[in-house]
C-alpha cells in the first residue's frame, strides 16, 4: 500500500464527506483547548512578542475543524497582544496535510475565515493562511522558522504499513489472535516514524517555540485493550462478512493491514526523551465515547452505530476503496460495521483513548 497516496480523509461537502463527519474529532480538539491556550502564549511570550508569528498545523484536513483550530490559535495570540499593549503581529498559517488531501474545499472556505476575522477581530492581523502538502515524516519548513506546531488526530497514522504481518490473517490490525510478531512491528513502526518526525520539527522549531500534538492512543500496555483494537476488530468482522456474500476475496482480506498504531504513553515518553530535543510541559491524557448522541432509548444503539460507521467511513474510504473496490462494497462493508458497532454498544459503552504531548523545543 502506497500509503502517501491513499491515506486521506472523504473529500468534499456531501453526506460521507469528512467535513460532515468529523464531529468525534473536533471533540478531541475542544478537549485541549485550555492546554493549546498555554502553549500558544508559552510560544509567544518565550520567542519575545514577534512582529510575526509563524503557526503550522500538520495533518489538517478539511472541513470545520480546520478553521475551528485557526481561530483558537488567532483568538490567543490576539488576547496576549491586547493585554500586554503590544502592536497586533502577522500571522502566518501553514496547513499541512498528505497531496491527497481535499485542500480545494479548504481554499473555497478561506474568504468566509478572513471575513469572520475581520469582523471579530477589526484591524488584526493581517492573516496570511497557505496550503503546504507533504508527509510530516520529514522535512516541510525551513530551520528554525516556526514558533507553533499543532497537530490532533494524525500521528497515529504511520508512514507505512509494518513489514512482516504476513502472518496477520483476517485481521486488519492488531488483534487478540495475531502473534507477537504483529504488535511488534506495529511499534518498531511507530518509533521510527515518531523519531522521523520529532527530529524533523526539532530543526523547523526555534528554541523556545512550542509544540501541541494530540493523538489515538491507548490506555495500558497491553495492545488489544478494546481503547485500542476493538474498533479495527469490528472492521475486520465487516470484511469476513463481505468475503461470506462473495463480495471481496478472502485473500484481499488477509493482505490488508492499517497503517495505524495506538502507543502506549510510556512509548510515547521513552521516543521523546531519547531524541532529546524537546521538553515535555504536559503529558496527559482524556477520553472521547464512541458515540454520545442524545437519542431515544429503543433506537439508541442502531443511531450510535450509524454514526460510528460515518466517521470511521470518511476517515478510511479512500484507502479501503483502493484495496477492496468502491461503490457497493464500501457500501455494505460500513452497513455491516455500523451493525456491528450497534451490537458491541449494546454490551459495553467504548470510548477512544487519547495522548496530549505539549513540549518546547530546547
Amino acid at each position: 500500500m502506497d500509503v502517501e497516496n491513499v491515506l486521506n480523509m472523504n473529500a468534499g461537502e456531501g453526506e460521507t464527506s469528512y467535513a460532515n463527519n468529523s464531529i468525534h474529532q473536533r471533540q478531541a480538539i475542544t478537549k485541549v483547548r485550555a492546554i493549546m491556550e498555554d502553549a500558544v502564549k508559552n510560544a509567544v511570550s518565550m520567542t519575545t512578542f514577534p512582529t510575526c508569528i509563524q503557526v503550522a498545523d500538520l495533518g489538517c484536513s478539511s472541513g470545520p475543524n480546520t478553521f475551528l483550530v485557526i481561530s483558537e490559535i488567532v483568538d490567543t495570540v490576539h488576547g496576549i497582544y491586547q493585554q500586554t499593549n503590544n502592536k497586533s503581529p502577522e500571522l502566518q498559517v501553514f496547513l499541512n496535510d498528505l497531496p491527497g488531501n481535499d485542500f480545494n474545499t479548504v481554499f473555497k472556505s478561506l474568504p468566509a475565515f478572513y471575513k469572520k476575522l475581520k469582523e471579530e477581530k477589526g484591524d488584526f492581523g493581517p492573516c496570511f493562511v497557505s496550503g503546504l502538502a507533504g508527509s510530516f515524516y520529514g522535512r516541510l519548513f525551513p530551520s528554525q522558522s516556526l514558533h507553533f506546531v499543532h497537530s490532533s488526530n494524525s500521528l497515529h497514522w504511520l508512514s507505512q504499513v509494518p513489514n512482516g504481518l504476513s502472518n496477520n490473517k483476517a485481521n486488519v490490525f492488531i488483534a487478540k489472535s495475531s502473534p507477537p510478531s504483529v504488535f511488534k512491528a506495529y511499534k518498531e513502526q511507530f518509533r521510527r516514524d515518531f523519531s522521523k518526525f520529532l527530529r524533523s520539527r526539532a530543526v523547523e522549531i526555534m528554541p523556545g517555540g512550542h509544540m501541541l500534538l494530540t493523538f489515538l492512543g491507548r490506555s495500558a500496555l497491553d495492545p488489544t485493550t478494546n481503547d485500542c483494537c476493538k474498533m479495527a476488530e469490528l472492521l475486520s468482522k465487516s470484511l469476513l462478512d463481505l468475503v461470506a456474500q462473495g463480495i471481496v476475496k478472502e485473500g484481499d482480506v488477509d493482505s490488508f493491514n492499517l497503517p495505524l498504531y495506538r502507543p502506549f504513553k510510556g512509548e510515547v515518553r521513552e521516543i521523546i526523551d531519547n531524541e532529546g530535543s524537546f521538553n515535555i510541559e504536559k503529558l496527559e491524557t482524556f477520553e472521547v465515547d464512541w458515540d454520545n448522541s442524545d437519542t431515544s432509548e429503543d433506537d439508541q444503539y442502531c443511531v450510535s452505530g450509524q454514526n460510528v460507521a460515518k466517521w470511521i467511513r470518511a476517515g478510511t474510504e479512500p484507502m479501503l476503496a483502493t484495496h477492496f473496490g468502491a461503490g457497493t462494497a464500501m457500501d455494505s462493508l460500513f452497513a455491516r460495521f455500523a451493525q456491528h458497532v450497534a451490537e458491541h454498544l449494546c454490551i459495553e459503552k467504548t470510548a477512544d483513548f487519547y495522548i496530549v504531548l505539549s513540549m518546547t523545543k530546547k
